[in-house]
């Protein structure tokens, strides 16, 4: 009896145990998820809006220079380049010095200034001596008006000397012409190095400078966008090399010549590029914005979850109280989504972390 006893106590002891166990994971489950006071700091809520749909018309473009603010300079005279003082993608200032270049034609051009120099100075003495003898009526009007006529002419020439070293922005100190920058930007171009011999008949330029404070995005047009594709149409633009970035602006002007050798029009949207992150040449998606008359509830694309070929976005009651709902799509731009249902307007809906939040909720 004290044997069947023992069992007996062991077996409800291990029934006992079993029992607590799924107790206490039971109470686990039904535990409410609730956001950590601190987590909730790095929370955005976003109120769901309903506005007119917005379409997304996909079209592809480069960054350009505005032509009319791109400098490009060529060499007046020849020589050889003794030093740069520039590299490609330099930021430069109107009037700073960019190159020094080693000439024959600085040599010549001193020589010439220095020889009219010399004759002015023979020329004025020799009107001082016939403006005496005019006086003392040793010389006639014709006398001294040939004289001064000789001095103006070597002035006129000596200016014209100047002008030519000034135009070259010559140095006299270090026996140099001087390449200063004709416009502020940024150097986009630069074919010039030490040691490079140029010439004043070349037709490629040493530098280009752009101003690229404000750019153009060329964007292309497909023929089967041609009728969708209007100007002043609102474009959203993003690159690679900023992802999360959204360049907004409109489309000014669309080319009436179509370019047969990329087969597209070309659609110009002018943008501010105060902060230099578009640079010529990048490429660009662009997404024109093409606006329909029905309506839709709308969230930022940035919210919504796309989890195993299903969309879902949290809405927040409280801090206690998320709820995980299943959406669909109407119709998305890059920056917001149209939703058919899921959502009402005017809920709230988590817009930051919300993929941590919604890995939880899943696991509950």
């Amino acid at each position: 009896m004290k044997k069947y006893s023992i069992a007996f106590l062991v077996i409800g002891a291990l029934i006992g145990t079993s029992c607590n166990n799924d107790k206490k994971e039971l109470i686990i489950e039904n535990e409410k998820f609730c956001l950590d006071p601190n987590f909730k700091k790095g929370l955005e809520l976003v109120t769901v809006t309903r506005q007119k749909i917005t379409e997304g018309i996909h079209l592809t473009g480069t960054v350009d220079a505005n032509p009319d603010k791109v400098v490009s300079f060529k060499s007046l005279f020849s020589g050889i380049v003794s030093e740069t003082y520039f590299s490609l993608g330099d930021k430069v200032q109107k009037g700073q010095l960019l190159a020094e270049i080693s000439s024959t034609e600085y040599s010549a051009l001193q020589a010439e200034l220095k020889g009219v120099e010399s004759q002015i100075k023979v020329a004025a003495t020799k009107l001082k001596s016939v403006n005496a003898m005019f006086n003392d009526q040793m010389a006639s009007q014709k006398e001294l008006d040939e004289a001064q006529s000789e001095l103006d002419i070597l002035k006129a020439e000596k200016a014209r000397v100047s002008s030519n070293l000034n135009l070259y922005s010559a140095s006299t100190s270090k026996n140099v012409f001087q390449i200063k920058a004709p416009a502020s930007g940024i150097i986009t171009d630069k074919n010039i190095a030490v040691g490079m011999q140029i010439t004043g008949d070349s037709d490629e330029p040493l530098f280009t400078i752009s101003n690229l404070d404000k750019v153009w995005i060329m964007a292309n047009i497909y023929a089967s966008n041609l009728q969708d594709v209007k100007t002043g149409m609102e474009v959203e633009i993003t690159t690679m090399s900023y992802p999360d970035t959204v360049f907004k602006g409109k489309i000014a002007i669309i080319s009436q010549v179509f370019d047969t050798e990329a087969n597209v029009l070309k659609a110009r949207i002018e943008l501010d590029n105060a902060d230099f992150k578009l640079k010529p040449g990048m490429l660009v998606d662009v997404m024109a914005l093409q606006k329909r008359e029905d309506e839709a509830e709308s969230i930022p694309a940035a919210e919504l979850i796309f989890s195993e070929n299903e969309n879902y976005v949290l809405v927040y009651k409280g801090d206690c109280d998320i709820e995980v709902r299943k959406v669909d799509i109407i119709a998305k731009n890059p920056s917001t989504v149209f939703i058919a249902n899921g959502i009402k307007e005017n809920e709230k809906v988590i817009a930051k972390n919300q993929l941590l939040i919604f890995n939880r909720l899943m696991q509950h």
